[in-house]
């Protein structure tokens, strides 16, 4: 996914959807764009606001979230967006960054792709594994002396997971709880707007 200029990228969004961005002077510089715009937006240009969002928070295709949403609206007994959500935050390479085991979702990617990551003892190359309750996830013990990895220990004593996560500082492994709940949510994404421009095309 080819994203361009990161820091450009927040500020039309008015959002830190990247690390880099996530800054007070970044905050500043959003709120006073907000106060600048005389306008409101449509509620289509609202939508696919919060659908860039998503896209760029979480690293996706345009084909991938569409498929995403059509999966959370074919699922019975469950609200859309929670199972978007669901869906999204359950992604091994979301997970990985949410264990802290990666400094971002982009670099997660990475050491997915190029084999460093096992689940259940098993190694995935795919970033788009959905794991499940009761996954453990572990950085390969023959990955863990490669250079990328060399200050993760010392970064993870530090790092607080979130509470559908536990982390095993010790064994560079991540056992996966429960499914995250909408309490998870991070950011100012509205997944019900991302829900609503899907259903008008």
């Amino acid at each position: 996914m080819i994203i361009g200029p990161k820091y450009k990228i927040c500020r039309r969004l008015g959002d830190p959807v990247f690390g880099k961005c996530q800054t007070g002077k970044f905050a500043v510089s959003a709120q006073r764009k907000q106060v600048k715009r005389s306008r409101p937006r449509s509620e289509y240009g609202t939508q696919l606001l919060e659908k860039q969002k998503v896209r760029y928070t979480y690293g996706l295709t345009e084909r991938m979230l569409s498929n995403y949403v059509k999966e959370s609206q074919t699922r019975s007994g469950t609200n859309p967006s929670e199972k978007l959500f669901n869906i999204l935050e359950s992604r091994l390479d979301n997970v990985l960054y949410r264990l802290g085991m990666a400094s971002s979702r982009t670099f997660a990617r990475q050491i997915v792709s190029h084999g460093h990551v096992m689940v259940n003892g098993k190694a995935l190359n795919i970033p788009s594994h959905r794991v499940r309750k009761g996954d453990i996830i572990t950085i390969r013990p023959q990955s863990q002396v490669n250079v990328i990895f060399k200050t993760l220990g010392e970064r993870l004593k530090e790092f607080n997971p979130p509470r559908w996560l536990a982390l095993d500082t010790s064994l560079f492994q991540g056992t996966v709880l429960e499914m995250p709940g909408r309490a998870e949510k991070e950011g100012s994404i509205n997944l019900n707007e991302i829900i609503g421009f899907y259903s008008r095309v």
